[in-house]
């Protein structure tokens, strides 16, 4: 077991409502989930939930030293892992239901991409709105909003809400290619343009 796998799984057992993994996500989906990371430019990236920093890692090297990143995470363990690891990353120790504030502390009005690491499918509704509300309202018009769920959860209650929260949220969305080489395998969200 990798020392991240260890990390997260401690985490995932003493909250796993707030982690909603056993083990931190592969490259290729790291890949998957990244994707609208614009290659140029000056972006405003926001990644919620970055966890022990596989999307992070990746943001990283697709911006190449351009934009802002701001990972947010709420779990005081893994944002001082990841401050520690990426300390060209704004890590804020915070909840995601904060993100407008978070940007307006920083001098951002608007993020350009929101990748998202959150455990939508775990949440009730109720807190799936809640952080909704914040990444929709935190976004430029023509964002990204991109995430991911695990195929397993494809059945459940709470996934299906959270699929029908981004077709009523976002103009465009998108059900990228199941991630195989992935523990569990997972398919990634690509939503763009949010509604007013």
């Amino acid at each position: 077991m990798s020392n991240d796998t260890a990390v997260f799984l401690g985490q995932f057992l003493r909250a796993p409502t707030v982690i909603g993994a056993v083990a931190p996500s592969s490259r290729r989906l790291a890949a998957a989930v990244c994707a609208p990371v614009p290659e140029r430019g000056e972006p405003i990236v926001v990644e919620l939930g970055p966890g022990t920093g596989p999307f992070t890692a990746e943001i990283q090297e697709r911006l190449g030293g351009r934009g802002h990143h701001l990972a947010v995470e709420v779990n005081d363990k893994l944002a001082e892992l990841l401050a520690k690891r990426f300390p060209a990353v704004d890590v804020a120790h915070a909840d995601a239901a904060g993100l407008g504030e978070l940007l307006a502390a920083r001098g951002l009005s608007q993020a350009d991409v929101v990748v998202s690491g959150l455990p939508w499918a775990a949440f009730p509704q109720q807190l799936q709105h809640r952080l909704m509300d914040a990444v929709t309202s935190s976004m430029s018009p023509g964002g990204a909003f991109t995430t991911f769920s695990y195929i397993h959860a494809i059945p459940l209650a709470p996934a299906r809400r959270f699929r029908a929260l981004l077709a009523e949220r976002f103009e465009e969305v998108v059900t990228g290619r199941t991630v195989w080489r992935n523990a569990p395998p997972a398919f990634v969200f690509h939503a763009r343009r949010p509604r007013p």
